[in-house]
């Protein structure tokens, strides 16, 4: 089992044609994901080779799921028009839009993750790694040779952070791993993955990582106390953050004592997740979570 996408999944890549989208769409299918077509209007009808794979370009989001079933797309083109992209594939009935690209205006964002919600389009990020369930498939930028098929759900604002748990806790594996993004508005929230890792079974514990600013850590919280019974082990970047400074891609302002580091730590152990000071230690923590499960099973 897998959450969002697994080896069943067809995905489309818009911006295939184009630098960022061919070198991804490269690593893609070296990783088994099953890449059906691009999207460009003006090379539809042409194929692209790669490697032992000749892909085709489709003229539209909806040409392509026509000719292929396709239900998954994954977006690489520039900010000016991920927007329109967006808009195209929810219209097309694409179940879901994972949209790589970085600098997209917030009020564009709030347009397209609004609009597809409204058309049943599940958008993940934007500004984000995408997402991979790895030995199936992978949609987006994250490497798919640091970690293996196993019982952790991920889910994470920080694309860095998702790839060094991954690599931390490479031993036991993950079932799926979704980098949600860390704009302001984004489509797939923390809460979104905690509910499908909770009804996922496969999924054994689950890994939230959050950053500074906002509240989004403060709601999971909260989800968390009334819905999940899996064990969760968390981690927030951002700690020796400046109070008053915008922060990062996240452009997470810290104000007080609302949105830190601290308050968001103190409301995730209030409700029993484990809450590392560093990504190590919080590898740690989920090995230490994950063997006092077994032992109280085994007992």
């Amino acid at each position: 089992m897998a959450i969002y996408l697994t080896k069943e999944s067809k995905v489309l890549v818009q911006g295939m044609t184009g630098g960022e989208g061919m070198k991804h769409t490269r690593r893609m299918l070296a990783a088994g994901t099953n890449v059906v077509g691009g999207v460009n209007p003006r090379k539809a009808g042409r194929t692209v080779d790669f490697d032992d794979r000749a892909v085709p370009v489709f003229g539209s989001v909806a040409d392509g799921m026509r000719a292929t079933g396709a239900d998954v797309t994954v977006v690489f083109v520039p900010p000016a028009f991920a927007k329109a992209a967006v808009v195209e594939a929810a219209d097309a009935g694409i179940a879901l839009a994972v949209v790589i690209t970085e600098g997209i205006p917030v009020h564009d964002s709030v347009a397209f993750t609004a609009y597809a919600k409204e058309k049943g389009t599940r958008v993940v990020g934007p500004n984000c790694p995408g997402l991979i369930t790895p030995g199936q498939s992978n949609a987006g930028i994250i490497p798919a040779d640091i970690t293996k098929p196993g019982r952790i759900g991920l889910v994470s604002k920080s694309g860095t952070l998702t790839y060094q748990l991954m690599y931390e806790l490479r031993d036991i594996g993950f079932s799926t791993c979704v980098g949600i993004g860390g704009d302001p508005v984004v489509g797939t929230t923390h809460i979104d993955c905690l509910a499908a890792f909770q009804d996922d079974p496969d999924t054994e514990l689950i890994v939230l990582i959050g950053e500074i600013g906002g509240d989004a850590e403060e709601r999971a919280a909260a989800y968390i106390r009334e819905h999940v019974t899996k064990p969760v082990v968390g981690y927030i970047a951002g700690f020796t953050a400046p109070e008053g400074k915008t922060m990062g891609h996240a452009g997470a302002i810290v104000s007080g004592s609302s949105g830190t580091a601290q308050t968001k730590k103190e409301a995730l152990e209030a409700v029993g997740v484990s809450v590392g000071s560093t990504p190590t230690e919080t590898a740690k923590l989920v090995l230490a979570r994950l063997e006092g499960r077994q032992r109280s099973t085994q007992g």
